[in-house]
């Protein structure tokens, strides 16, 4: 499976729908982009997705090398969320809304009881393994 050169279709620019981005659609079902990179950012963007754990990092995958597959790289600025630690009392900046039924940990707290800036909110307890400020 080539690379294959697409044209966007809201901007009308070409852009490479590399070999690796082929695999990755076709293992999830999904049909070949219709929009390049940017546009596809700038959509996501409009309608208030954040990003998240899936799907590709912004317009980076574009680059030849691919970094889909759940990761940070061009979202931008995330919106942070102040939160209460419920081990010491500080303050902590969360990546996501607290939701009160779960304990939320300032980065040295979360550290300290073996959490992980990914995963699954396994230690530490906090939502989809987020405690960092």
């Amino acid at each position: 499976m080539p690379d294959t050169t697409l044209t966007c279709r809201d901007c009308n620019t070409s852009f490479v729908f590399t070999e690796g981005e082929q695999s990755f659609y076709a293992a999830r079902g999904y049909s070949e982009p219709s929009r390049c990179p940017d546009c596809r950012a700038a959509r996501k963007t409009e309608r208030g997705e954040g990003g998240g754990g899936g799907g590709y990092s912004g317009g980076s995958y574009s680059s030849g090398g691919g970094s889909y597959g759940g990761g940070g790289g061009g979202r931008g600025n995330r919106e942070m969320f102040s939160a209460t630690c419920a081990s010491c009392g500080k303050e902590a900046q969360v990546p996501f809304q607290p939701r009160g039924d779960k304990p939320v940990y300032c980065s040295d707290c979360f550290d300290q009881r073996g959490g992980s800036s990914r995963g699954g909110g396994g230690a530490g307890g906090t939502s989809g393994g987020w405690g960092r400020r």
